[in-house]
């Protein structure tokens, strides 16, 4: 109990601080472009909990949970086909480079003109953009397998996907989960940038709006929005990655402990 209030309060603590800040530093303040933290929480209440949950928040979740979720599985499917073969990945290296090195948003006016202003092209840019570090992260895992291990399935004859289940998977997950963190803030960023440029509906469509009508208030109740979508997609995402890393976790802490 104690070290759960401790974390608590570690959690806690620093947005307190900052919220307090803020409320000082915003009494007896004029300028209409900063809203006060209290306005804005009467703003936040007033609109987002309405018809905004169906119409903007629900869609913009669904596209980010596609979008992301595909980009998890396409990463780590061709992760592992890739890691797997030193052939495959010498050919395959440049055109990741290339890719990689261009920003999502790029390609978004061209997968506009491909698939129109869609679901499916604003799924797209999430998958093209939240694909790499998994994928990239999951090459590596791969490679940096223990010989040892890999010496002792050979000998034991175990190959194909036994291997990649009992060996190659356990090895790689730590940084599998690594390229997870990083592509869950990348497919949040994507989708917000998707629905603001081609959309009439969803969380950035919506904060684009709220920006051209001046309606300063609205506009940064969904930029709040954005914010505590990530810290929840976050701590839900520690949740499944303590539960998938139970072995790796635990083998930190006896090392600790020692």
């Amino acid at each position: 109990m104690r070290k759960a209030l401790i974390a608590l309060a570690y959690a806690l603590g620093l947005p307190i601080v900052l919220v307090l800040i803020w409320y000082v530093a915003t009494l007896g303040a004029t300028n209409p472009f900063v809203p006060k933290p209290l306005v804005l929480v009467e703003t936040f209440a007033e609109t987002w909990f309405g018809d905004r949950i169906s119409n903007d928040i629900l869609p913009s979740l669904a596209r980010f949970v596609v979008g992301t979720g595909l980009a998890i599985v396409i990463g780590i499917i061709l992760g592992l086909a890739v890691g797997l073969s030193r052939g495959l990945r010498a050919y395959t290296e440049p055109v990741f480079e290339f890719f990689r090195a261009l920003p999502p948003p790029v390609l978004i006016p061209i997968l506009a003109l491909i698939l129109g202003a869609t679901d499916g092209m604003r799924i797209s840019v999430i998958v093209l953009g939240a694909v790499w570090p998994v994928l990239l992260n999951t090459i590596e895992g791969v490679r940096s397998a223990d010989e040892v291990q890999t010496e002792t399935s050979r000998s034991y004859g175990i190959t194909g996907w036994g291997r990649i289940r009992h060996q190659v998977l356990p090895s790689a997950a730590p940084q599998i989960m690594a390229g997870v963190r990083q592509a869950l803030p990348i497919g949040i960023i994507l989708m917000v940038i998707g629905e603001m440029l081609y959309s009439t509906a969803g969380l950035g469509y919506s904060i684009t709006q709220f920006q051209r009508q001046f309606a300063v208030s609205q506009m940064w109740s969904g930029i709040l929005l954005l914010g505590l979508l990530g810290f929840v997609v976050s701590l839900l995402f520690k949740l499944v990655e303590r539960r998938v890393l139970r072995w790796y976790h635990g083998l930190k802490d006896l090392e600790n402990a020692s």
